[in-house]
């Protein structure tokens, strides 16, 4: 076999083991989908009394958050799956990883495989609520959703993984994710759309890769005039979002090349 061939198999071994593991756990299938169905309901519910979106009168909140919970099933799917990195360490895999054929590049792109295949099923299973949410399927732009979903999945899971790689406990993993990548999901305007009010927070919001990420979920659901899509095309949120997930799967690679 070359050493391609060998990668290629350590990548797919890779990913298979995650997704494996993900169907293997019953308790991880139920909070799939209860945690975010209750996220959504207790906040959509509380919000929507209140929540106004300027220049599309009628727009609920409920519509308007569910694009970002299904961006956020994404975020926590990757954040959740990726810790397994320490968790394998400690046991002992990644040695046994390490000491075969494949790559270190593979090892990454192959961790990063899985947590993007486990975020994007947990995201299928959140999706199948869409009529609930207001949404016609056979009015969503499948395609684009789909394509945003899945480049999304990769940029989570490939910083996830770097961080992993780089944390010895899974105390520090939480912590340091619950400051950067949570952060980042919450200005992404998951939870409420830029203001002209706050120009700076706008500006964040606009400099926030993730935020590109739900405005091409937000077209998928909604049409390319979908309330509370970023200015621009869909094409334009999607090449954003390709090269954040190409920025952060060069990092999970430089990461994995690092000695322990």
């Amino acid at each position: 076999m070359t050493a391609l061939a060998y990668d290629a198999a350590a990548v797919r071994a890779l990913a298979e083991r995650d997704l494996v593991r993900f169907f293997r756990q019953p308790s991880r299938l139920v909070g799939a989908l209860g945690q975010p169905v209750l996220f959504w309901l207790v906040i959509g519910s509380g919000m929507a009394s209140t929540f106004r979106l300027p220049g599309a009168a009628g727009v609920g909140y409920l519509p308007f958050f569910y694009p970002g919970v299904v961006m956020m099933v994404v975020l926590f799917a990757a954040i959740f799956t990726t810790v397994s990195v320490i968790e394998d360490r400690r046991a002992g895999f990644l040695q046994a990883v390490l000491a075969g054929p494949g790559s270190r590049a593979a090892l990454a792109v192959g961790k990063v495989a899985g947590s993007s295949l486990v975020a994007l099923t947990q995201a299928a299973l959140f999706l199948a609520l869409a009529p609930a949410a207001g949404f016609r399927p056979g009015a969503v732009s499948w395609a684009l959703l789909a394509a945003a979903l899945a480049l999304a999945a990769v940029a989570l899971g490939a910083l996830a993984f770097a961080v992993a790689w780089l944390v010895d406990s899974v105390q520090g993993y939480h912590a340091i994710q619950m400051t950067l990548l949570t952060p980042m999901w919450v200005v992404s305007g998951a939870m409420f759309p830029a203001s002209p009010d706050h120009p700076a927070l706008a500006a964040v919001m606009r400099a926030n890769p993730i935020s590109y990420a739900v405005s091409a979920a937000r077209r998928a659901l909604s049409g390319p005039l979908a309330p509370g899509a970023l200015p621009g095309s869909a094409a334009r949120d999607l090449a954003v979002v390709a090269a954040f997930a190409a920025a952060s799967l060069g990092l999970a690679i430089l990461a994995a090349r690092r000695r322990r």
